[in-house]
């Protein structure tokens, strides 16, 4: 997954997928851009634009 996949994806799939990946596979936002060479900011910008922010304590995307 790259910076333009993120831009054009559904937001609610990519939702679905990134919050999977936090669940199943990492322990943090900060473990899951670096190990997949994401850009957190544009990751949670793309989550703001529809009312999703990023809840350490719970490691997902929440309304």
């Amino acid at each position: 997954m790259d910076t333009e996949q993120i831009k054009s994806m559904d937001a609610f799939i990519l939702l679905s997928i990134i919050n999977m990946k936090l669940r199943d596979f990492y322990n943090s936002l900060d473990a899951l851009c670096e190990d997949m060479d994401l850009s957190q900011d544009i990751l949670v910008d793309r989550f703001l634009s529809v009312g999703y922010t990023y809840h350490q304590e719970t490691n997902q995307f929440i309304r």
